[in-house]
């Protein structure tokens, strides 16, 4: 008796122990439907002809999957973009130097930019069209004040006459190229009407510029310097650019792979030698130099001695330049250049004589009196783009008897150039 009511209360207490275990499981499923409620889509995966529904941990692991793929894929695509990339840009090197000239072409025009072993005829060619845009937009003011009021005159003529020809003298005259330089021209032009029966206005044009190309030609318009040793005394008066143009000239040579050394001769004008050292920096080149106010003639001879010691193709010398005390500048231009005879005779001399265009027949009076003492061999015509009055260069040329070889078109190095006739007509009246 006692074991059977032993037994039925433990099968109660089983019964309740089953009771809760059923509730717990039925509010198990309660919540697991809920979850399941709560998705939005049940993947499904198409095994063969059957579909399989998914669970949840399986949904989740195959979302993770998924995201891990799309990863990847994008991973890969960046390394293909990458190596497609590596792979255009893999080219041969001959390939890729020729591909860096054209680039380089294309946003540069100074010819340093380019290595030796690169430079061509294509080369060549487009440094001579880049000296000629400079050209032109160095001479865009003297354009203005020259050729663009002479083309005004002849458009409001309908037939040659002498009147015409009066109206181009003024323009002329009043553009500094002087007055016999001017009546020159004019009874050029004059002969050539006749001699070709022009009777358009806009043909005199023509015959003008040719009559302007053919007045600045010289044979000896080249400053050349391939004799080895050569020396260039510069000579001037002050702040006319002198030493500006020895320290461009220095730089050109430099750069062409000449040794090149300087002279700082004019030791009268205040920081003319700490100018000069500092284009000596700048171009790398060395200097010979004084105290400010020493015997420029001692500076000169000191540089030539130094330079037959180093052996220097290029020896620049830069002279005084007070005008205004005429006859003590014109003795020591004469001491400098007897010690050069004395000391340098092997060497190529030049003797540049510096003035500024903007200064008009001011530089003519100049160029004539340095000739009267110097034998000078060429001008440089500096500032050129700061003057609507570029008949300066016409003035200097016809009336010096000295050919003109440098002009400064602007203030870079490159804007220093050799003067061509034929360059600076079709610059001035357009090509």
């Amino acid at each position: 008796m006692f074991k059977k009511l032993f037994k039925l209360g433990k099968k109660k207490e089983e019964n309740k122990e089953e009771a809760k275990v059923n509730e717990f499981e039925n509010n198990e499923d309660d919540t697991q439907s809920k979850e399941e409620n709560r998705i939005d889509e049940v993947k499904e995966v198409e095994s063969g002809k059957e579909n399989i529904v998914l669970d949840n941990n399986t949904i989740e692991k195959i979302n993770k999957e998924l995201i891990v793929e799309e990863k990847n894929e994008e991973a890969i695509e960046e390394v293909i973009i990458t190596e497609d990339i590596e792979v255009e840009n893999m080219v041969e090197p001959t390939e890729k130097e020729e591909i860096k000239i054209e680039e380089v072409k294309e946003e540069y025009t100074n010819e340093d930019i380019f290595e030796p072993e690169v430079k061509g005829e294509e080369t060549q060619q487009e440094k001579k069209v880049s000296l000629f845009d400079r050209l032109k937009q160095g001479l865009t003011k003297a354009k203005q004040g020259i050729t663009d009021r002479i083309d005004d005159v002849l458009k409001s003529y309908t037939k040659v006459d002498e009147e015409l020809l009066e109206e181009l003298e003024e323009i002329l005259i009043t553009a500094d190229v002087g007055v016999n330089t001017t009546m020159n021209i004019i009874e050029q032009l004059r002969n050539k009407i006749k001699q070709k029966g022009i009777t358009d206005p806009m043909d005199v044009r023509v015959e003008l510029k040719n009559i302007v190309e053919e007045i600045l030609t010289n044979d000896n318009s080249t400053l050349n310097i391939e004799h080895s040793p050569t020396i260039i005394l510069m000579v001037g008066v002050n702040g006319v650019g002198k030493t500006t143009t020895i320290g461009k000239l220095a730089n050109r040579y430099k750069q062409e792979g000449k040794k090149v050394l300087l002279a700082a001769g004019d030791t009268f004008r205040a920081a003319a030698i700490e100018q000069l050292e500092v284009w000596a920096q700048r171009s790398n080149v060395d200097i010979i130099k004084h105290q400010e106010g020493a015997d420029p003639g001692a500076v000169v001879f000191d540089a030539v001695k130094a330079a037959k010691a180093r052996n220097v193709d290029l020896l620049i010398c830069d002279t005084a330049g007070r005008l205004h005390n005429k006859a003590n500048l014109m003795n020591e231009l004469g001491k400098v250049f007897k010690i050069v005879d004395r000391e340098f005779p092997e060497a190529k001399r030049e003797v540049l004589l510096v003035v500024d265009a903007t200064t008009g027949q001011n530089a003519v009076v100049q160029a004539k009196t340095f000739k009267e003492v110097a034998d000078i061999t060429g001008i440089v015509l500096t500032k050129l783009d700061g003057t609507a009055k570029g008949g300066v260069v016409l003035a200097v040329k016809s009336e010096v008897d000295v050919p003109v070889k440098l002009i400064g078109v602007g203030e870079k190095v490159e804007d220093l150039q050799d003067f061509d006739a034929k360059a600076f007509s079709d610059a001035l009246f357009g090509n």
